[in-house]
């Protein structure tokens, strides 16, 4: 059985870029055809300045969040990835394997590295580094695939390196992933940056859907979208990314075609209409859901607990192995050796 891991960073509240690029088919795909882990992945939330109240919080939502989304913990595996020390364990082997060179090639480090230059800042390590920890995060389990949005293709080929290279060097340890990706909507973008993406710890709220906004803060928000110069409603991302954005949302909403969609509407306001129900419609069971669950928080705390006690035992025997093979010694193993003379 094909064995799938995915994950979501506690940054932000989630938005409906997580739900239609990758929450709602870990939900409806994934955990039917395949062995799958979920993780919120909280250990990536230290890489940048953080409140850790607000973390706490955060990864409590996301975990709520992908359960109303539809995650059953008698299909999948859902956990909190500080709960499983493996992750920290084999991120390390995995930075001796790794060269500098990788790290500093990685676009969101660059990206954010130059942003906080021009402010006269620095970033912390550990935002170079930790695409490695996203490789260990992967590599533990042995994951055949890792459903992404195109942002982090990158990195799952970056963790594909990692893997290729140990396996060479110091025998075959770990499988080797791919990533797949939704066909569509697998980056929905920001509303009112068309060319951007709706990304959850973006500071334009107003070009943000989230998952628990009120459905009429969804319609204001889908309302008030940037659209694009001209009339005609059609689809070209590149020449059109507002209008396209819409239309994309609407056909992952609908189960439509954005390019078949652009020959229906005559109007933009139509167009954001029809987008703008469509999406709180999709939200409605989601919400309702999420309600539920935060009326009975023990529920929640006992999946992440029984979750983080099955992926322990998944996890535990690739990264020994790791070990083994990079040449660390077992603890309370025997050397074969003669023990040192206590003078010596």
């Amino acid at each position: 059985m094909t064995r799938v891991f995915s994950g979501v960073k506690p940054t932000g509240h989630l938005t409906l870029g997580n739900y239609l690029g990758a929450m709602r088919q870990w939900a409806a795909v994934d955990q039917h055809r395949s062995d799958a882990l979920f993780c919120v992945v909280d250990l990536h939330a230290l890489t940048v300045d953080h409140d850790p109240a607000r973390v706490r919080r955060l990864s409590r939502q996301a975990a709520t969040l992908l359960l109303a989304s539809g995650l059953e913990p008698e299909l999948c595996t859902m956990f909190v990835q500080s709960h499983v020390d493996e992750h920290a364990r084999l991120s390390y082997l995995l930075e001796c394997v790794a060269t500098d060179g990788e790290m500093r090639r990685m676009i969101q480090y660059k990206e954010k590295a130059a942003r906080e230059q021009r402010r006269g800042g620095s970033v912390r390590l550990s935002l170079l580094t930790y695409p490695v920890l996203m490789a260990a995060d992967i590599l533990a389990y042995g994951a055949d695939e890792v459903p992404v949005g195109d942002d982090q293709a990158q990195h799952v080929e970056l963790t594909r390196d990692l893997a290729v290279r140990f396996n060479q060097r110091y025998g075959h340890t770990f499988v080797v992933p791919r990533a797949t990706h939704p066909k569509v909507a697998a980056r929905v973008m920001n509303l009112q940056e068309p060319r951007s993406k709706m990304g959850k710890s973006d500071d334009t709220g107003p070009g943000i859907v989230y998952l628990l906004d009120e459905p009429d803060v969804v319609r204001k928000k889908v309302m008030r979208a940037v659209t694009d110069s001209g009339r005609e409603v059609v689809y070209d991302r590149d020449a059109r990314p507002g209008v396209a954005n819409l239309l994309e949302i609407l056909a992952a909403c609908s189960g439509g075609n954005p390019e078949a969609l652009g020959g229906v509407y005559e109007s933009y306001g139509s167009l954001k209409k029809d987008t703008a129900e469509a999406v709180v419609e999709v939200l409605r069971p989601v919400q309702a859901r999420h309600k539920e669950l935060c009326a009975d928080p023990g529920y929640v705390e006992g999946v992440l607990r029984d979750g983080a006690e099955r992926a322990r035992g998944m996890a535990r025997p690739t990264v020994d192995a790791a070990y083994r093979a990079i040449g660390l010694l077992p603890a309370g193993a025997d050397t074969g050796e003669p023990a040192l003379n206590a003078a010596r």
